[in-house]
C-alpha cells in the first residue's frame, strides 16, 4: 500500500537544503536504504527508509529546503517491517583510490581564512584544504546540482565551499567517485601530486614526509574510527585557524566533593549517578554569566563579538570510537539532580552510538574532563566557532597554606584554552578565579 516517508526529527533546523536524492520513480528499496542527503551547516545526513517496497512519487528535488515532517518520496510498501529508529546516519566517508599520495598538512579554505583574517588561498594552491566540515557555508554554489556527480556529501559540501563545479572534475576513486584529492588536483590546475609542491604543504607548511616503516619491523594499517575520520580535520583546522592560549589553575573542591559524595550515595539508590562533572557545569555557568565573552564567538567579519544569552555546555564523552561531544541544553536553567541524569543518558547514547545531531548541537562552551583517567594538566583545543574551552584533570590530595599552617586540601587542576582574538589573558584569569571561587562553596554556583 502508498506509504509516505517524511524527514524524520534532524534537530532544531527549519531550512536543510536537499543536496542528493538517491532514489527515483520505480526504483525497488529495502528497510535503512538512503532515500536522500540533507546537509544543515553542522553534518550531512541521509535519510534512510523505513520500509521496503517500489517507489512511487519522489516529492522534492536537489536544492529544496526541508524540514521534519517535509514528504520525501511516496512508496508502494511491500508489507516489510517498517524501522522503528529512522533518524538520519552519520555519511560514510568515501572509498579511497587504490593508490592514494600521502596527504599533505592542510591550509586555510577561503572562508576559514577570512575568519582567521588571513588571505585566501588561489585556486593555484596546490596545498589547498579539503576539509570533512566547512562552517560556516559561504559558497556561491550552495544551491548547485551535482546530481550527476559521483561523490560523498563531504566532497559536495566542499566543492560549493570553494565554488567547485563538481560536474567539471574527473573523480579517480572507485568506479569514478571524485575525492578530496581529485578537488585538489582540480584547483591547482590540473597538476598531479597530493595537494602540494615537493617542499611545502598548504600554507606553507612542510608535509611530514612517508616513511616506510616496514623496514623496521613488522607493522599494519589499522582503519581510524569513523570518529576520529570526521573529528581529526575539525580539530586540524581549529589549531591551524585559532591562536591558543592555555590558563592552568586550580580549584579547592574540598567541601564540595564531600556535598557531591552524599548526593552520590543517594543517587545510586535511585539508578543515576552524582559526578563531579555536573558541579564543574554548574560553576562554568555562573562563570560564563559575569565573563560574557567566554561564551561568545566570533563574528564573520572579523571585528564584532557575538554575545550569547544562553548556556548550553557540551561535555567530551567517551567511547569505544573514540570522543563525541553531547550538549547540555540551558544548563542554567536545571539543578545538580537534573544535569546529572541528563548527564548519564547522553553518555549512554553516546556509548550506544546512538546521539542524534540535535545532541551534539548548539554549544557555547565545552568541558573535556579527564578526570577519571588521570593526567595533572592539558591543552584543549577550542571548539570553533566557540571561543574557549574547559579542561578538567584528576583532583589530588595537597598541602595548602591557610595563613597560619598547612592542611590538606582536595584541589583540582583547570586549564582554560581561549581563542585569544576574543579573550585577552586578563580575563580568562578572571573567569578561573570566578569558576574556582564557585567551586569551592555551592551556594556560589547559583549567583
Amino acid at each position: 500500500m502508498p506509504t509516505e516517508i517524511k524527514v524524520p526529527d534532524i534537530g532544531d533546523f527549519d531550512a536543510v537544503p536537499v543536496i542528493e536524492i538517491h532514489v527515483a520513480v520505480g526504483d525497488t528499496i529495502s528497510p535503512e536504504d538512503p532515500l536522500v542527503t540533507l546537509e544543515s551547516d553542522k553534518a550531512a545526513m541521509d535519510v534512510p527508509s523505513p520500509v521496503a517496497g517500489t517507489v512511487k512519487e519522489v516529492k522534492i528535488s536537489v536544492g529544496d529546503d526541508v524540514k521534519e515532517g517535509s514528504l520525501i518520496v511516496i512508496v508502494d510498501a511491500d508489507g516489510a517491517a517498517a524501522v522503528e529508529d529512522t533518524k538520519p546516519e552519520e555519511p560514510k566517508p568515501a572509498p579511497k583510490p587504490a593508490s592514494e599520495p600521502p596527504a599533505s598538512a592542510p591550509a586555510n579554505t577561503p572562508a576559514q581564512a577570512a575568519s582567521a583574517g588571513g588571505a585566501q588561498p588561489q585556486p593555484g594552491n596546490a596545498g589547498v584544504d579539503i576539509p570533512d566540515r566547512v562552517y560556516p557555508l559561504a559558497g556561491k554554489l550552495d544551491f548547485a546540482d551535482f546530481s550527476n556527480a559521483h561523490a560523498s556529501p563531504s566532497v559536495r559540501r566542499a566543492a560549493r565551499e570553494l565554488d567547485v563545479d563538481l560536474n567539471e572534475v574527473t573523480g579517480t576513486g572507485e568506479k569514478g567517485r571524485i575525492t578530496k584529492d581529485d578537488l585538489k588536483r582540480f584547483l591547482s590546475g590540473g597538476t598531479g601530486g597530493g595537494g602540494g609542491t615537493a617542499s611545502t604543504g598548504g600554507a606553507g607548511i612542510p608535509p611530514i614526509p612517508a616513511i616506510d616503516f616496514s623496514k623496521f619491523g613488522n607493522v599494519e594499517n589499522v582503519d581510524m574510527s569513523r570518529i576520529q575520520k570526521l573529528s581529526g580535520p575539525a580539530l586540524h583546522r581549529s589549531w591551524l585557524n585559532i591562536p591558543h592560549v592555555t590558563h592552568n589553575d586550580e580549584a579547592d573542591i574540598t567541601e564540595t566533593d564531600k556535598y557531591r559524595k552524599e548526593m552520590d550515595t543517594k543517587a545510586k539508590t535511585e539508578g543515576y549517578r552524582v559526578t563531579l562533572l555536573s558541579f564543574v557545569i554548574k560553576a562554568s555557568v555562573a562563570a560564563l554569566r559575569q565573563h560574557w565573552q567566554v561564551n561568545s564567538s566570533l563574528h564573520p567579519d572579523g571585528d564584532k563579538l557575538i554575545r550569547k544569552n544562553y548556556y548550553n555546555i557540551g561535555f567530551a564523552a567517551d567511547t569505544p570510537d573514540g570522543l563525541v561531544v553531547p550538549v547540555i541544553k540551558d544548563a542554567d536553567r536545571k539543578g545538580i539532580v537534573e544535569i546529572s541524569k541528563e548527564l548519564g543518558e547522553l553518555s549512554a547514547k553516546a556509548r550506544d552510538g546512538k546521539l542524534g545531531i540535535a545532541d551534539m548541537s548548539g554549544a557555547s562552551f565545552t568541558i573535556s574532563s579527564l578526570g577519571g583517567i588521570g593526567g595533572t594538566n592539558f591543552t584543549p583545543i577550542v571548539n570553533a566557532p566557540e571561543v574557549a574551552i574547559l579542561g578538567v584533570s584528576r583532583s589530588k590530595i595537597q598541602p595548602e597554606w591557610n595563613g597560619e599552617e598547612f592542611v590538606p586540601r582536595n584541589m583540582l587542576p583547570l586549564s582554560l584554552s581561549y581563542d585569544h582574538r576574543a579573550i585577552d589573558g586578563a580575563l580568562a584569569a578572571r573567569f578561573c578565579v570566578t569558576l574556582k571561587t564557585a567551586m569551592v562553596d555551592i551556594r556560589n554556583m547559583l549567583l
